[in-house]
């Protein structure tokens, strides 16, 4: 039995539909990283560590050994290592705003969906208030209802009242 190579793919077999032979990135996964990277950049940490390796390079480069001096020319390796990371720098600090712009068009979107929601469940409340009120400019309130009440009772005693009144003339 021949024991299969784990490898890479194996060339006697053909490949899979879709599949691809040059090496897939995950945008996603760059994307978090760039702005993992370029949170770092713009942090106080960050001008602290480049503040500490300039002052040392310098320092080092003027006060140390003429023989254990890296940078033979005066800062040329100095400035070429400060544009190389500013090179890199720029390209992942814009990756990370175009993510930030991504999310933010993302979270306009479902706050003017949400908004407009809102305006629709408003709108429809006033209608159905507004209904409210012409129903009840049509319906008996409590309050008509117990004054009505009132006033038969008060009819009703005067009435009693009277026919008391007659009687006890009658008699």
């Amino acid at each position: 039995m021949a024991r299969e190579s784990t490898r890479g793919p194996r060339l006697d077999q053909p490949m899979e539909r879709g599949v691809s032979l040059r090496p897939s990135v995950d945008p996603e996964r760059v994307g978090r990283l760039s702005e993992r990277i370029a949170r770092f950049l713009g942090s106080w940490r960050f001008i602290g560590y480049m503040t500490a390796f300039i002052v040392v390079w310098v320092v080092w480069n003027t006060a140390g050994p003429k023989e254990l001096r890296f940078d033979e020319w005066q800062f040329i390796g100095l400035t070429l290592l400060l544009s190389l990371q500013a090179s890199y720098a720029a390209p992942l600090i814009l990756l990370a705003q175009n993510r930030q712009a991504d999310r933010d068009r993302v979270q306009y979107q479902e706050d003017r969906a949400r908004t407009d929601r809102l305006i629709a469940d408003t709108e429809y409340l006033t209608r159905e208030v507004a209904s409210l009120r012409v129903a009840l400019g049509e319906v008996a309130t409590r309050d008509y209802l117990r004054s009505e009440l009132r006033d038969l009772l008060d009819d009703l005693e005067e009435r009693v009242a009277a026919l008391r009144e007659d009687a006890a003339d009658a008699s």
